[in-house]
């Protein structure tokens, strides 16, 4: 063998007893790297325990109605503190005046067929439900509904994108404007209350059958709330509910139900109101 090859073979071995000499050294660093991650994970905090609270609102609608029904598609919302805690803010909330649907209507020149179409589809506006050939046509057509499908058929040329357009040749003030108008109120109180108590306001809407959740909740003191009253009936009904999340209620569903009359399970009665008469 001559010199060159010794010189090769020398070189190979070497490298040969480095890597067997490194193995052990590179199983004992990742021995120490998953001895460490353990460590770490076990000593991590536990995460707190979170609660649902599962609203139910049940209401009698009018005097002659039997029994109690859900209240469908309404806000309700969470405020963190309890209501002496929030004293203030609901104060300011009884005391705002209040514009009903139909005086906000009326005052924007709306026939009384389209207030009688919101009313009876407890709709704050034009779509909250779809429009039918009964009511853009024949004996029981909606004035302002009919007069936009003429209007829409001159711009768009068709009378299918017409009633597909409807609402757009609607004015501004009968399509949307009481529900921006609300939504503006409600708006103002959830700013003042999130002044207030240093918190993030919490909102869900009910549904059909007037239930909703409120999910992830510490525990604490609520005041549960519609912060703008609701018109049921002949009557307004405004709610502001002490409700304590308590730490036996975390990681588990507390059912609290909510009316505006007394009734069996009930935890809430609303302060009701009359509707304020309609002024021009």
């Amino acid at each position: 063998m001559n010199k060159v090859s010794r010189q090769l073979e020398t070189s190979t071995r070497s490298r040969q007893w480095l890597a067997v000499a490194r193995q052990p050294t590179l199983v004992f660093i990742l021995l120490l790297l998953a001895v460490w991650c353990v460590g770490q994970t076990g000593h991590a905090p536990p995460e707190s325990p979170r609660g649902v609270l599962r609203l139910r609102v049940k209401v009698k609608t009018s005097e002659a109605a039997k029994g109690l029904s859900g209240l469908s598609r309404k806000r309700f919302f969470l405020i963190k503190g309890s209501p002496e805690q929030n004293k203030i803010l609901i104060a300011a909330m009884d005391q705002q005046p209040l514009t009903t649907r139909d005086c906000y209507y009326t005052r924007a020149g709306a026939s009384p067929g389209l207030i009688t179409w919101l009313k009876d589809n407890d709709c704050e506006s034009v779509y909250c439900r779809e429009l039918s050939s009964e009511d853009v046509e024949g004996p029981h057509a909606v004035s302002e509904f009919a007069g936009a499908l003429t209007a829409g058929e001159k711009t768009f040329g068709s009378r299918q994108l017409a009633l597909k357009w409807l609402t757009v040749s609607l004015p501004e003030k009968l399509r949307d404007g009481f529900y921006r108008q609300r939504q503006n109120e409600i708006a103002s109180i959830i700013k003042q209350a999130e002044a207030a108590s240093g918190s993030k306001v919490l909102s869900v809407m009910t549904d059909r059958n007037g239930s909703a959740y409120f999910t992830d909740l510490e525990p604490g003191s609520y005041t549960l709330s519609n912060l703008v009253g609701t018109e049921i009936g002949s009557s307004v009904s405004l709610w502001n509910c002490d409700v304590q999340m308590k730490a036996d209620d975390m990681a588990t569903e507390k059912v609290y139900t909510i009316s505006n009359r007394k009734d069996k399970n009930v935890k809430c009665v609303a302060v009701e109101k009359p509707l304020a008469a309609c002024t021009p």
